[in-house]
């Protein structure tokens, strides 16, 4: 392992003895260096990624390109590595090309972000830019938001179907984008009573469960996911294909210019 992190170096023409030096203070600093003379079938997936980052860190590049980094581990080890990269990555002073398909390593790892959508750049901006405030669908979808678009006037979003959502935010006005948490989104089997401003109905189209959390998908006027507990769908009793309604408060209304 040791040699095979010193290959760049020696490629480069440094002596041996100092590419060694070098590959095994970078083996300590990722925290193999009591592994520097293991073999590679010798490593789990994760220490294998973390020689691959030292191999690459050996030679010093203006740019560092990661590929997939974390998409060969298992879930515990991929959090592992991931903690450990971030802390590499902020050592490093060059550039930090990451490319990945997992939004968790977006969050974690990246301080800029470029979305591809079909080959296109879908949006791209800072890491709460992003986050907060998606631009399309699919953007809204990776980082876990639902966006509406519409004509914005006097505090009310128009969406082209003819429905009205109402915002706490009355300055904004012209095409606007309004970006709904799921867990911000209420579900009721009947029509609830009270002042909430943005009620309406829909069919429940897919329920997703995941660890302590479901998410309901719900299409008609305005299509929404909510976020809700395994005991609320319990008490809901909801099913796929049910009719359901939705009320969202207007202080959960994001909006922004699109």
């Amino acid at each position: 392992m040791l040699e095979n992190v010193a290959f760049g170096l020696r490629a480069r023409g440094i002596r041996a003895s100092s590419a060694r030096a070098t590959a095994l203070g970078l083996l300590d600093r990722v925290g193999l260096g009591e592994r520097a003379h293991n073999r590679p079938d010798q490593l789990s997936g994760g220490q294998a990624q973390r020689v691959a980052l030292a191999r690459a860190l050996a030679v010093e590049p203006s740019v560092l390109l990661l590929d997939e980094p974390l998409a060969a581990l298992d879930a515990l080890t991929r959090a592992e590595v991931r903690s450990d990269l971030r802390r590499q990555l902020a050592a490093f002073p060059g550039v930090r090309l990451i490319v990945t398909h997992d939004p968790v390593d977006a969050y974690a790892l990246a301080d800029r972000v470029v979305v591809l959508e079909q080959g296109s750049v879908a949006q791209t901006g800072t890491l709460d830019e992003v986050t907060m405030h998606p631009r399309s669908r699919y953007v809204a979808d990776l980082v876990g938001l639902n966006l509406l678009a519409g004509e914005m006037r006097a505090g009310v979003l128009h969406l082209p179907n003819g429905t009205q959502v109402v915002a706490a935010d009355s300055a904004l006005s012209g095409p606007a984008f309004v970006a709904v948490t799921p867990q911000s989104v209420a579900l009721h089997r009947r029509e609830p009573e009270g002042s909430a401003r943005n009620v309406w109905s829909g069919t429940v189209t897919d329920l997703d469960r995941r660890a302590d959390r479901v998410r309901v998908r719900v299409t008609g006027t305005v299509p929404l996911v909510a976020e809700i507990t395994p005991a609320a769908l319990i008490a809901l009793d909801l099913a796929v294909g049910q009719t359901v309604w939705i009320s969202v408060k207007a202080t959960e209304i994001i909006g922004y210019p699109a």
